[in-house]
């Protein structure tokens, strides 16, 4: 008998490991990184866009200054914004005055099932910023190689109320308040973003549009991105 009670407590104890083992897989980690902004080769992984490629005047880099100075060895996504159009251009554009870096195309998805929030560690310049997200292409036009996408405002505040040395904030976003977007404009549908088959993220800047008390208009715009995550609770 005791034999057999020697034998049942082992079983009962490797059956403990295993659903314990199998919950931990089940459960993501509390944060995820999705992008760093640490090194060359992490800029490597983005590519810009604007106004530019359609008549439009707008300009952005995105650089890791040599020990420059008022960076703190971050990713700074910087340029200006105009909306004005080049002479004699043969784009049709309703708007100009807009800059982008979005992620370039990778095999496979970014998994963020099990996560409710995104949080991005970044100093900013007053403007209204455009966080997106890229999706399997499901809800726009199926069959087509257009991803679907999901925006929401990230309002990165001018360093006002910090003193000589600005620190970087933590600006987080939960996942629900990414809306589904055609081409920028909202649709006005209900549905549900795919967090487990993501497939890039951008981050923009309009001359115009954003949070109320967001500066606005042409000019120069100025973001330091140090990372950005994926949050889990």
């Amino acid at each position: 008998m005791s034999r057999f009670r020697s034998l049942l407590q082992a079983s009962v104890n490797a059956t403990k490991r295993a659903f314990t083992w199998n919950i931990e897989e089940w459960v993501p980690p509390p944060e995820k990184y999705i992008f760093k902004f640490h090194s060359k080769e992490d800029l490597k992984k983005w590519h810009l866009y604007s106004d530019s490629e359609y008549g439009g005047l707008s300009s952005a880099s995105l650089e890791i200054p040599d020990g420059g100075k008022g960076s703190d060895g971050t990713g700074i996504f910087s340029g200006n914004l105009s909306v004005d159009l080049s002479e004699g251009s043969k784009w049709n554009i309703s708007r100009s005055g807009f800059c982008g870096m979005r992620s370039k195309k990778f095999d496979g998805f970014i998994d963020l099932d099990g996560y409710d929030a995104i949080a991005m560690r970044l100093r900013g310049d007053g403007r209204c910023y455009i966080s997106t997200i890229y999706t399997e292409n499901w809800v726009n036009s199926p069959g087509q190689t257009e991803d679907n996408s999901w925006q929401a405002f990230v309002f990165a505040p001018k360093d006002r109320w910090y003193t000589a040395k600005a620190i970087l904030i933590i600006y987080q976003i939960p996942l629900a308040r990414y809306l589904p977007t055609w081409r920028g404009n909202v649709i006005d549908v209900e549905m549900e973003m795919n967090p487990g088959r993501v497939l890039g993220m951008s981050l923009s800047v309009n001359a115009e549009g954003g949070a109320v008390g967001a500066k606005s208009g042409a000019g120069d715009f100025r973001v330091e991105i140090d990372w950005i995550k994926a949050l889990n609770g």
